[in-house]
């Protein structure tokens, strides 16, 4: 700690210095460093001769942003592109490439800030919610900032409403497949019922 930050208590002081050290820090161990919360301080430090500061020993807690490889994330379309769309997760933003958000032919507007599919009516626009999986991630050491790459070409991605469409039709294809069920158990008991055996006895 430098002389010129003695005058405050030591805690004050270790946070300062955390802050301006590792807030809005990028690394491959702690990830993005969104803040730092709370630090404690070991009051007996040490000096060093010709150097006018004091070193302490410090734990602090942070809070921090880690993304993982095929971690699902929900975030906000805030840029549209000629090659895709930027998507806000968390502190930073994450590339949607055009070939990453769906399967079908896809047209970028960046004036309008719409991407539109020409073979269904899916649309994606600034601050459309999306849901999406990580794909690639570079968190270079001592970077100001990392890269992050996600995909929604998979079931149950994609732009909210979209995910939401996709839910009701499995829904609904489930309920059919139960009442088909339904339906041929309550022919298998009408089989099975004494009149039906009786009519097959008179039959013989």
């Amino acid at each position: 700690m430098p002389p010129s930050k003695l005058t405050n208590s030591l805690k004050l002081t270790a946070i300062g210095i955390l802050k301006e050290k590792y807030e809005s820090m990028v690394s491959s161990d702690l990830g993005y460093v969104i803040l730092i919360i709370d630090a404690e301080t070991n009051a007996v430090g040490k000096v060093i001769a010709g150097d006018g500061a004091t070193y302490h020993k410090v734990n602090f807690t942070a809070l921090t942003f880690y993304p993982k490889l095929h971690e699902v994330v929900e975030g906000e379309v805030v840029e549209i592109t000629d090659f895709g769309a930027f998507v806000r997760i968390g502190p930073t933003d994450a590339l949607l490439h055009l070939s990453q958000i769906t399967d079908d032919y896809l047209k970028s507007d960046v004036k309008q800030g719409l991407i539109l599919s020409n073979q269904s009516e899916k649309t994606l626009r600034i601050s459309s919610k999306i849901r999406a999986r990580i794909t690639a991630i570079s968190l270079g050491k001592s970077a100001s900032m990392g890269k992050i790459g996600i995909t929604c070409r998979q079931p149950f991605l994609g732009a909210l409403e979209w995910v939401e469409k996709e839910i009701r039709r499995a829904q609904g294809g489930a309920s059919g497949e139960n009442s088909n069920s339904k339906d041929s158990n309550v022919d298998k008991k009408n089989a099975d019922s004494p009149q039906a055996r009786a009519a097959r006895k008179d039959k013989r």
